[in-house]
């Protein structure tokens, strides 16, 4: 159940609307997911947000579908059932194919558990794994 009331596309405060018109925009979308109808119960936080986005999955030099790819691994080590159903359409929609889907599920798999293991025996780092800079 959401916690907050979430502010409907049309509706909003004229701050707000601005920023689901530039988050329409911005992905060629018809609608706003309630993901930002509920952060607009805070337009600070929309608006913080927001340009998170728009800088962090904004092109460099990791390109789209592995930047949501890495998003997913996340939000399910994260436990975000919202953001796993959100950002793996998104990378459905970059091209990602249901065995890649499965690989990187793999990946997750083995990178908790892995790094349980080594948390748990206290693993210490080997000296070539440490970056050296001069």
């Amino acid at each position: 159940m959401v916690m907050v009331k979430m502010v409907e596309d049309g509706a909003a405060s004229a701050e707000v609307q601005q920023i689901f018109d530039e988050i329409k925009t911005a992905r060629k979308s018809t609608w706003i997911n309630n993901f930002w109808k509920v952060l607009a119960s805070s337009p600070s936080t929309l608006q913080r947000i927001w340009s998170n986005v728009k800088q962090v999955m904004a092109p460099g030099a990791i390109d789209p579908l592995t930047k949501e790819m890495i998003y997913v691994a996340v939000s399910v080590t994260n436990n975000c059932e919202y953001c796993i159903h959100s950002h793996t359409a998104a990378a459905r929609a970059k091209g990602m194919t249901d065995e890649m889907y499965a690989e990187l599920l793999a990946v997750v798999g083995l990178a908790n558990e892995t790094n349980r293991l080594a948390n748990g025996y206290q693993i210490p780092v080997d000296e070539q794994f440490k970056p050296k800079f001069d």
